[in-house]
């Protein structure tokens, strides 16, 4: 690194951080605990019905027409296009419940409706989902522990997942307060926030174990400071450019994404914070040094003879 760049002293901010961390995370666990995920169709069971419009059709019109019939908790998106609408409903299935909205749906316009589809999800299967995708997040937790451990060192493996294990509480536990809907894309943005802080979590690591090879005379703390401040630049423009396009997804993305955008944004937002602090305080904690890196050599292993 240039002479005339500032060294920035994250780790000055290490305790502080951590308290921060440890406060979300139980506050986090605490919401999960008492409060829960507001599960949608996708794990509690309920009715999927798609119709077609004549016309192009305003959402809230319909959800205003469902709610008076009846359907309070009716969740009504488009899909596809502004004439193809799609129902979902938390009540149990009944061989009229297709005929009973589309009846409802067609005294709420002029033009003509029709019944595409209507399909249902058991409670059995939703609490099945609820299981797999449980053991999906601890399945990869498991897997970067290996990876990072085998690419790296062990201390550098343990930083990294707490990391993750810490971005996927505190997003479960924004859902939780929130109260947002918490279906299957909501689970597959908590694998791709897994992805993503691991990526970041990669490149800090990388840094850090290059410099503790090459930078002999700084002590771990000031290696970490340098690595950090190193690659900040790289750390802010790749999450500050998809926060952004994560942003647009949730305003005008419309609301077949809008859990799985906000789940992003919060993870993303988490996990860039974590990859300097979580991961790098951990080292320190863990009192990362030179001599960690240092590859051991095997008793009676052949020795070449010098020429």
């Amino acid at each position: 690194m240039s002479e005339n760049v500032k060294i920035i002293n994250f780790m000055g901010w290490r305790k502080l951080a951590t308290t921060v961390s440890v406060s979300l995370v139980l506050v986090a666990v605490g919401l999960l605990a008492f409060k829960g995920l507001n599960f949608g169709l996708d794990f509690t069971g309920g009715t999927l019905i798609e119709v077609i419009y004549e016309q192009p059709v305003a959402l809230p019109e319909v959800r205003d027409e469902l709610k008076a019939a009846g359907y309070a908790n009716a969740v009504v998106v488009n899909f596809g296009s502004d004439t193809d609408v799609l129902v979902r409903l938390p009540q149990g299935m009944s061989p009229t419940l297709g005929e009973e909205v589309l009846k409802v749906l067609k005294a709420g316009t002029a033009g003509e409706i029709d019944l595409r589809r209507i399909e249902f999800v058991g409670p059995q299967v939703g609490e099945e989902l609820r299981e797999q995708g449980g053991l999906a997040v601890l399945l990869a937790l498991v897997v970067v522990l290996i990876y990072v451990a085998m690419r790296f060192q062990i201390k550098f493996s343990l930083g990294a997942v707490a990391a993750l294990g810490h971005d996927v509480i505190i997003t479960l536990g924004v859902f939780a307060l929130v109260g947002w809907d918490f279906d299957l894309t909501v689970l597959a943005a908590v694998l791709a926030v897994i992805g993503y802080s691991l990526n970041d979590s990669i490149v800090v690591a990388d840094r850090i174990r290059e410099n503790l090879r090459k930078l002999r005379k700084h002590d771990a703390t000031e290696v970490i400071n340098i690595s950090l401040t190193e690659t900040l630049d790289r750390t802010l423009v790749t999450s500050g450019t998809t926060l952004l396009v994560l942003v647009a997804l949730a305003v005008v993305g419309g609301e077949m994404i809008h859990s799985f955008a906000l789940a992003l944004l919060v993870g993303i937002g988490v996990g860039t914070y974590s990859s300097i602090y979580i991961v790098a305080s951990l080292l320190v904690t863990m009192n990362i040094s030179q001599d960690d890196l240092i590859v051991q050599e095997k008793e009676g292993a052949e020795v070449d003879d010098l020429p």
